[in-house]
């Protein structure tokens, strides 16, 4: 199997309630378009510094985690993450992995969006079992 990226549309969801609420407007939202490695053996999405520079995450903890290569490093913990990946949507944590290295989008968020990988064609599918699943929207607080 070769590898399959995805292209996935990253929110800052905190701001993106703050918008909701009227204390920000929509257009200050900050979000960014990724086209994202497909990772199903690391089990949370990870970015890196320079995203977590633009979108500003907030952080919540430190974890170690345990790169392909063996080596165990410290990385940030953030929340407030929303995913989009066509009719889908993953409200998640984040690794952040230092420099400019591969984001990674892993099994956790995978799975809450019912996504499906076909191998053969190399690219990500919305699960054809489940193909219409509801994306539930939050109306904003007035």
């Amino acid at each position: 199997m070769g590898l399959v990226y995805a292209d996935i549309e990253i929110i800052n969801s905190t701001e993106l309630e703050m918008a909701k609420r009227g204390y920000i407007d929509k257009e200050e939202v900050k979000r960014m378009f990724l086209n994202i490695l497909v990772d199903t053996g690391s089990y949370m999405l990870a970015i890196n510094e320079n995203i977590q520079e633009i979108l500003q995450f907030p952080v919540v903890e430190s974890r170690r985690a345990q790169l392909a290569n063996g080596e165990v490093i410290e990385c940030k913990v953030v929340s407030g993450v929303e995913l989009r990946f066509k009719n889908r949507t993953s409200y998640c944590s984040a690794m952040v992995l230092p420099g400019n290295s591969e984001p990674l989008l892993g099994a956790i968020p995978l799975e809450e969006m019912d996504v499906i990988i076909n191998s053969s064609r190399q690219e990500l599918l919305v699960n054809p079992e489940h193909p219409d699943m509801a994306v539930l929207k939050m109306k904003a607080y007035n």
